[in-house]
């Protein structure tokens, strides 16, 4: 596997993989993540990645990250 690139926007890690002919992006936010796959052949260069890295699809990241932290700490509290 093959890091293609590493950083961080609004708290959330970003890695970017190339492995078995995909790309995988992985999201993530405390103890949460979100990972997806994405074939290289669908994507003419890896600059092309930046979609996912901003706008709407991001947006719906950080969404689905707050989703996530409610239902995990409501979880946490009926222990």
């Amino acid at each position: 596997m093959r890091v293609v690139k590493e950083f961080i926007i609004d708290e959330i890690r970003i890695s970017v993989f190339s492995w078995n002919n995909k790309f995988i992006l992985k999201y993530e936010f405390g103890p949460m993540e979100q990972t997806f796959k994405v074939s290289e052949l669908d994507i003419l260069e890896e600059t092309d990645l930046d979609s996912f890295l901003e706008g709407e699809f991001f947006e719906k990241v950080k969404l689905r990250f707050e989703e996530m932290g409610d239902s995990f700490r409501s979880e946490m509290e009926k222990l």
